[in-house]
């Protein structure tokens, strides 16, 4: 057998509760930690790889933690005896066996990044484009509360380092004004802002919104749910925009930027099915000119390490900025050197995510096969 072929997959769980406590955006919906699915891959050879994949509830993206479980292990004992430094081949299988459901790929596909690097003893970063710079700009997001509760956490995250915030709006649209204004004005003046409405306004909310927020300096993140909402506001308004939710897929952002809809767009790996169709997305963007971030639906050690690799392989001009899923939780899933300082993040060094993972930590698997 090929030294490279997978011979094991094992799936663990792990709860990972929020740092800050309850986590809440539009429409009341709330979660209190993420439920992590953790992907092991091993080739014959004895390399192990490692993928994450959490979800912010069930409410957030089309993905439910025991539905991606339940898939994975459908998936899993499919995979094995494949080539697994083949990850677009071992992509294009997955999608042969599952219709649809790529957050329940996007951990098996991490998972095979981190073993080509760990066989390769090449980065993430090197694998997918190549470093450029040694650090990403981080932001932090405020989760809605009153007013003044809102400006009081971010000032929290500016002492702590961080110089750019997220506002979580998308409830009424008074209340969403007075929350920004009042983080507007408790932080420094050059603190970067964006608003994110989690694709919770109609046209005549954001408009409203927009009006009364002219004078203030930010950049507005997915007002609406569908693609027609969004390019009407785009007709509608200088401001710079940013497309999380709607941007899925290749074929929907070839039509965004076809449309001139987006200035920038956020790219999480769950929702389009792991870093090799993020990595696409990344690319196109790119060569469109486009301002990126990539991120996912939550995780920590695992998670963080992917889709910063992918990101610090993107032209340093055009990345917006990642969040640092691992600081949101209090437990950890590996070990490795995330430097923090002044709003950056330096990755850890070494091959594949650059982490050293110990199952053990996880317990019994949820489920085994190899050959």
């Amino acid at each position: 057998m090929n030294d490279a072929a997978i011979s094991t997959i094992r799936l663990f769980r792990q709860w990972q509760p929020f740092r800050d406590g309850t986590y809440r955006c539009s429409g009341g919906r709330s979660a209190e930690g993420f439920d992590s699915t953790i992907v092991e891959t091993t080739s014959f050879d004895g390399a192990r790889g490692y993928g994450e994949m959490a979800p912010l509830g069930s409410f957030y993206d089309p993905a439910f933690a025991s539905g991606a479980r339940e898939a994975m292990k459908e998936l899993a004992p499919q995979l094995l005896g494949c080539d697994a430094s083949g990850i677009e081949a071992l992509n294009r299988r997955m999608d042969l066996l599952l219709k649809g459901h790529p957050y329940a790929k996007s951990a098996i596909d991490m998972a095979l990044w981190d073993l080509a690097g760990k066989r390769s003893g090449l980065s993430l970063a090197a694998l997918s484009g190549g470093a450029e710079g040694e650090s990403l700009e981080l932001y932090r997001s405020i989760a809605q509360q009153a007013p003044d509760a809102m400006a009081a956490r971010a000032q929290k995250y500016i002492a702590e380092g961080y110089r750019r915030l997220q506002v979580k709006v998308g409830l009424g649209v008074n209340e969403d004004i007075a929350r920004l204004e009042a983080v507007r004005a408790s932080v420094p003046a050059d603190t970067v802002l964006f608003c994110d409405a989690n694709a919770s306004w109609d046209t005549a909310e954001t408009r409203r919104f927009l009006m009364a927020t002219r004078n203030l300096d930010y950049t507005l993140e997915q007002p609406c749910a569908s693609y027609e909402e969004n390019l009407a506001i785009r007709r509608a308004t200088d401001r710079p925009l940013v497309l999380d939710e709607t941007i899925d897929g290749a074929d929907v952002l070839i039509r965004a930027i076809g449309d001139g809809l987006v200035d920038g767009i956020t790219v999480k790996l769950a929702r389009v099915g792991g870093l090799t169709k993020a990595k696409l997305l990344r690319d196109i963007a790119i060569a469109k000119n486009l301002k990126v971030t990539i991120e996912d639906t939550g995780g920590a050690q695992i998670d963080t390490a992917a889709y910063s690799g992918l990101l610090l392989s993107t032209p340093q001009h055009l990345r917006q900025h990642t969040v640092d899923f691992h600081n949101w939780v209090t437990v950890s899933n590996a070990r490795g050197a995330f430097a923090i300082a002044d709003g950056m993040m330096a990755l850890p060094g070494g091959p594949g995510l650059g982490l050293e993972v110990d199952p053990d930590v996880f317990g019994e698997p949820l489920f085994a096969c190899n050959v």
